[in-house]
């Protein structure tokens, strides 16, 4: 690996300490990689060139330290979070300011407090049997032997579970909202990626699009909220709306409502696209290894799930769905391995890249679920859902829910193989998801005659 070279730049009251990394801004670079195909644009390049950590010119954040070493990236998920913080702009711009995902420090912590309870253990079992039953339920509406994008009907299976989960019942408004919420996602997802002008242009602009759909959600939550209190019992229900109706600050206050709307469409948003979006990666995977698919299935059969989380873990290894995660320096400065970031600027944990380290992990771009067989992973070297106190607070509710459903999938329907080449991956704003949207080819299965 190419030594990486170190660039001091001096600022006022201090001095900052950082990698090098290329000289253009990432616009004028993806100008010169669509004018010249051979000078590559990706971050594995930039690797090869820099090292393990380099910086980066990039749209919202300016220059940017990327890290890429578990070390470094353990130091990161351990710092003080009034040292290093939420990056800005977040999230926050498109699912509001009570998201957990627009909040730093102890607003933050005090937040992440009430929504805990949600995704805890015993919780958690009681929503399986409501996933199996959704699952169950979009896949019956697959065409048999043909071959259609898997991703579309996923994302349809984990929309119904994250309202079923957050809302506890069926009803003409969740039905608006299983209407709405892929629209508002997806242009969500660009926004939030992309330095679009906040113009509203009579509602016609993205941003105007975006407003107004946004205000079509809080109407239809409003009224679910209402509903909700105006049901004596609803302390008693299971739903995370009930909880965060029932949940209270240290100082014992109650979520206004604007923070409970703020939160939903923040746990509707990441509790379904993400997954969905793994569940057609993990089918465009399985088609294309035909060996290991038979294996899980023969030990699914046998009521084993060893391998189908080791599978899990191979697919998040290779096929992040998210690729990278950020922390903005809050301090004077932040040293980090021999990197001294100054206040203010961004520092990019590269999901993608330490994922695919061969120090890490021999043979990194071949897809072995084997190597996860009996293995607990690193928590600094697998990071699909990053980590310390910024880790994807669902994730548990995430990986039990990519069980329940690849194991639905797989006990009641037979993948067809395939020898095309594996799908290539293009983002969404936000997300990667396979480019052709994970192709299915399925048949029902059917259990074997009886000898006679």
């Amino acid at each position: 690996m190419t030594q990486p070279q170190t660039d001091t730049q001096h600022m006022p009251g201090h001095s900052a300490m950082l990698p090098s990394g290329p000289w253009a801004p990432f616009l004028l670079r993806m100008l010169i990689g669509a004018m010249d195909r051979s000078r590559s644009l990706s971050l594995a390049d930039r690797r090869r060139q820099y090292g393990r950590d380099f910086t980066l010119k990039l749209p919202l954040f300016g220059k940017t330290l990327v890290i890429s070493d578990p070390d470094k990236i353990r130091t990161l998920f351990k710092a003080d979070p009034a040292a290093l913080g939420n990056m800005e702009p977040n999230l926050g711009r498109v699912m509001g300011r009570g998201s957990l995902f627009a909040l730093s420090g102890d607003p933050h912590r005090a937040q992440r407090k009430l929504l805990t309870p949600a995704f805890h253990g015993n919780r958690l079992a009681e929503y399986r049997e409501l996933m199996a039953k959704e699952a169950r339920a979009g896949m019956a509406h697959w065409p048999e032997g043909e071959s259609v994008a898997s991703l579309p009907a996923m994302n349809d299976i984990t929309l119904r579970i994250i309202l079923r989960t957050v809302f506890g019942a069926e009803g003409r408004d969740l039905d608006a909202l299983r209407e709405l919420l892929p629209r508002l996602v997806n242009l969500g997802s660009i926004l939030a990626a992309t330095p679009i002008p906040r113009f509203d242009l009579f509602g016609y602009a993205p941003w105007g699009r975006f407003n107004r759909m946004r205000a079509e959600y809080d109407a239809i939550v409003n009224r679910l909220i209402e509903n909700a209190r105006a049901d004596g019992a609803y302390e008693h229900r299971s739903d995370i709306l009930s909880m965060l109706l029932g949940a209270r600050y240290d100082d014992g206050a109650p979520m206004s409502d604007r923070e409970i709307a703020d939160e939903l469409v923040t746990l509707l948003t990441a509790g379904h696209e993400t997954t969905a979006t793994t569940l057609a990666w993990a089918v465009e995977r399985l088609r294309r290894h035909p060996e290991f698919m038979d294996r899980l299935v023969a030990s699914l059969d046998a009521g084993e799930t060893d391998l189908l989380d080791a599978f899990i873990n191979e697919v998040q290894r290779t096929r992040p769905v998210i690729a990278f995660t950020f922390r903005k320096v809050l301090a004077d400065s932040y040293t980090v391995g021999s990197w001294r970031a100054p206040k203010g600027m961004h520092i990019m944990i590269a999901i993608d890249l330490v994922q695919t380290d061969a120090e890490l992990f021999p043979e990194p771009m071949r897809f072995n679920p084997d190597r996860f067989v009996g293995v607990r992973p690193d928590p600094y070297q697998l990071i699909p859902f990053g980590g310390g106190v910024r880790r994807c607070i669902g994730a548990a509710f995430a990986h039990m829910e990519l069980q329940v459903v690849l194991k639905t999938l797989l006990a009641e329907h037979r993948l067809e193989p395939t020898t095309e080449k594996g799908e290539g991956s293009y983002s969404r704003g936000v997300a990667f998801a396979p480019a052709r949207g994970g192709q299915i080819v399925r048949y029902p299965r059917r259990a074997p005659a009886a000898p006679a």
